[in-house]
């Protein structure tokens, strides 16, 4: 399966809440754009984002006389891909890079680091990953399988280890192997706690103060979460100042247009999207691509 059949396939149950509504007449009335806006809110895209988009769509539809279900959707696919907050640098390819992962338990971290650490290695990128999350052995563990499975060093402590001491010994021993891209999984931490958000900041201007390459604060949003997504990536961007977003588990929603809300919102990129549990599922974000997926454009 290719990338943009994966991303097809990702996107179906999000595709399907907002295609029904092209399935028209032949009249673009004002029932179809009341009825856009409310599916657009309804996906997580957020009430004035939805106004802003729908309004949009409506002057051009005018404008341009578009009535066929073809063109208003390549439309919107535009325009939804207008909203992204588009990528400076991508810290996956753009090397030597230091990404620190974070996020909330269960939104897929762990799994992201492998998955990307196998990548670069296929790519002829030489990769060191971080265990940082010295709270669970579980975590640890899960990255010493995808360490094996990928050829990757692992760079692990013992369990209750200061979390900010591991970065700066995993910051040393990539100088020392000549590592191009380190990757570190930090512990999940809930948003709503200020004491852990406290602690992952610590970790965060430890490793951007002894890196002597670039650091990325990268957050990993579970999708299924929906507006929870959004709050958590609010809070996390107010205490660590993030750089970018890997946003998780498309697959398992009918409201893709969480990622439109939280990059518009938050001004900051997409990197990477999780579209299925398989390896070449997670894939490098293009905002055009990706929206025509979520609303069933096709390339012309």
């Amino acid at each position: 399966m290719g990338l943009r059949d994966s991303l097809m396939k990702g996107l179906s149950r999000s595709r399907e809440a907002l295609s029904e509504i092209f399935y028209m007449g032949g009249e673009v009335d004002e029932e179809f754009w009341e009825t856009l806006e409310d599916t657009l809110v309804m996906g997580d895209l957020g009430a004035e984002l939805a106004m802003q988009v729908s309004d949009d769509l409506r002057e051009q539809a005018a404008r341009e006389n578009l009535r066929t279900s073809r063109q208003l959707k390549e439309a919107l696919a535009k325009r939804l891909a207008e909203a992204f907050e588009p990528s400076k640098r991508d810290p996956f390819r753009a090397l030597p890079s230091c990404v620190l992962f974070v996020g909330i338990n269960g939104a897929g971290k762990t799994t992201t680091v492998g998955k990307l650490a196998s990548e670069a290695l296929s790519l002829g990128i030489k990769p060191l990953i971080g265990a940082a999350d010295t709270f669970r052995a579980a975590a640890i563990e899960q990255l010493e399988v995808w360490g094996q499975r990928s050829g990757v060093e692992v760079i692990t402590r013992k369990r209750g280890a200061d979390p900010a001491s591991v970065c700066y010994e995993v910051i040393d021993e990539a100088e020392k192997r000549g590592s191009e891209l380190v990757l570190i999984d930090t512990a999940g931490r809930l948003h709503t706690s200020p004491e852990l958000m406290r602690e992952l900041a610590k970790v965060v201007n430890v490793t951007r103060k002894r890196a002597s390459m670039p650091v990325a604060v990268v957050l990993v949003v579970d999708a299924t979460t929906g507006q929870n997504g959004l709050s958590q990536a609010r809070e996390f961007n107010e205490a660590l100042d993030l750089d970018g977003l890997i946003v998780t588990k498309l697959d398992g929603t009918a409201k893709g247009g969480i990622v439109v809300a939280i990059s518009h919102e938050l001004k900051l990129p997409i990197w990477r999207i999780g579209v299925g549990e398989g390896i070449d599922d997670l894939q490098a974000f293009d905002a055009l691509e990706f929206t025509r997926a979520l609303v069933g454009g096709e390339d012309k």
